[in-house]
């Protein structure tokens, strides 16, 4: 295009025209006629280095991101309580310079609101609001939301999130935080808290950030299960608590079902919500409880290991929810469990300083039981505690698993109450898995016995 008129400086710009929805670049040039503009649609190659751009800055940040949570999970390896897990994680993501700042919250004692155990990173006014937030029951946080589903959930931006309370976007605005994360601590099928991050930009975690977290969750949720086992099995005194259960649970209503009596002798947790539950059946045939169980929703599989005319062995797979599993992920030991015509009685061993009231009160509200006694035991310091303290240490989760379910099915038994072939399908693995997990753990346990003899009888 070529204009008359007085002289122009010649220039040359590039613009984005919303109009047009392009990027032109513009290019003015005096000329003896007047002043002529050229235009070219540059409009790809902007979006193109835009998407470059949009790359690095992504990969720097993905880079960051990375960095601090393996320190996160460097630490959570040897951290032996949850309050130093919640410390952690909240100081590790409040002083990254990607987030402003990075909460931990859990259920309180007896009721369903979070309270705050650790925070990290400064944003006075957001943090104060959702603070305040909790204590209102007119509006549920991200994080209230997250741990009541086990779910993540986000907000980018804040302010057009309706869930998110009103007083927490607006403080939000006023510090430049207009994102948030709120990631449940999760393992199995219990959540053991919340993580709430929140950082400035109206889409501060892409899809890959996400999944990343929900990583960190589980395995800050494995840490916090790891940590409870831990102080269970180190302890020397245990708290020991006994329950009764209602007719609610799948156990109950099976020995109603049977009229009869049932005596668990071991659980292995199968999968993130299913249980192998070894039972044994007293004054009832065996083979009644397949019509039985095909009643009761929740047991999906059930096979006989040994039977006699008046009672004998079963393996139940239970997939409803259960206090035995739950109890199990909260770092509690189920020491006995029995069930008589359509009610039972729990007994659960628990580390004397962790969270017995809490963990009562939890089992106690989400399962149909009540809570009847606590007994503080000693537990003496024995050899072979030693020993099973050290084999544990030196088997793999999968050969625990299967050395466990093929010993509670009777597979070293002579003659056997499960072949191969049964104990691997109740694993949902090949016979030839089976077997070379078997061959492992049992090296083990034999270089662990017989190293162990050796050793004494040196000493001797």
């Amino acid at each position: 295009m070529t204009f008359e008129g007085d002289s122009l400086t010649e220039m040359s710009f590039e613009e984005y025209y919303p109009d047009l929805e392009r990027w032109l670049d513009v290019s003015v040039a005096s000329t003896d006629e007047g002043v002529t503009v050229y235009l070219q649609d540059v409009t790809e190659r902007r979006r193109y280095e835009q998407s470059i751009e949009q790359l690095r800055t992504e990969r720097k940040r993905t880079a960051v991101i990375e960095d601090v949570l393996s320190e996160i999970l460097a630490e959570l390896v040897g951290a032996t309580s949850r309050e130093e897990i919640a410390e952690t994680i909240s100081r590790s993501l409040g002083d990254a310079d990607i987030y402003e700042f990075a909460w931990v919250g859990e259920r309180e004692i007896g009721s369903d609101d979070l309270v705050i155990h650790a925070v990290g990173g400064e944003a006075d006014k957001t943090f104060a609001a959702v603070r305040d937030s909790l204590d209102d029951d007119a509006a549920k946080t991200l994080e209230e939301r997250a741990i009541e589903s086990g779910r993540l959930q986000s907000a980018q931006p804040l302010a057009d999130n309706h869930q998110v309370p009103e007083s927490v976007w607006t403080a939000g605005f006023a510090d430049g935080v207009q994102s948030a994360l709120a990631i449940p601590l999760v393992y199995g099928s219990n959540v053991h808290g919340v993580v709430g991050v929140y950082a400035a930009g109206t889409e501060a975690f892409s899809d890959r950030e996400r999944t990343t977290f929900e990583t960190l969750g589980e395995v800050a949720g494995f840490a916090v299960t790891a940590a409870r086992n831990r102080n269970l099995l180190l302890s020397d005194t245990v708290a020991e608590l006994t329950f009764e259960v209602g007719d609610n649970s799948v156990l109950s209503k099976l020995s109603q079902s049977l009229d009869s009596t049932l005596l668990l002798e071991g659980l292995v947790p199968h999968g993130d919500d299913a249980l192998l539950c070894f039972v044994s059946v007293e004054d009832a045939d065996v083979r009644a409880v397949e019509d039985a169980v095909a009643a009761i929703d929740g047991i999906v599989e059930t096979r006989a290991i040994r039977e006699s005319d008046s009672d004998g062995t079963i393996e139940l797979t239970v997939q409803a929810s259960t206090p035995l599993l739950a109890i199990s992920s909260l770092g509690g030991t189920i020491r006995q469990a029995n069930f008589d015509s359509g009610s039972g009685q729990l007994v659960v061993e628990l580390p004397p300083d962790g969270d017995v009231r809490r963990i009562a009160d939890t089992v106690s509200r989400d399962y149909d039981m009540e809570f009847v006694a606590k007994e503080e035991r000693e537990r003496s310091v024995t050899t072979a505690r030693e020993f099973r303290d050290a084999l544990n240490d030196a088997l793999t989760e999968r050969q625990q698993t299967v050395l466990q379910t093929a010993y509670l099915a009777d597979y070293f038994e002579s003659p056997r109450g499960s072949t191969a072939e049964e104990v691997a399908a109740s694993l949902d693995i090949t016979g030839s898995t089976l077997l070379y997990h078997l061959r492992a753990g049992q090296r083990k346990l034999l270089d662990a016995y017989l190293g162990e003899n050796t050793e004494r009888s040196e000493d001797r």
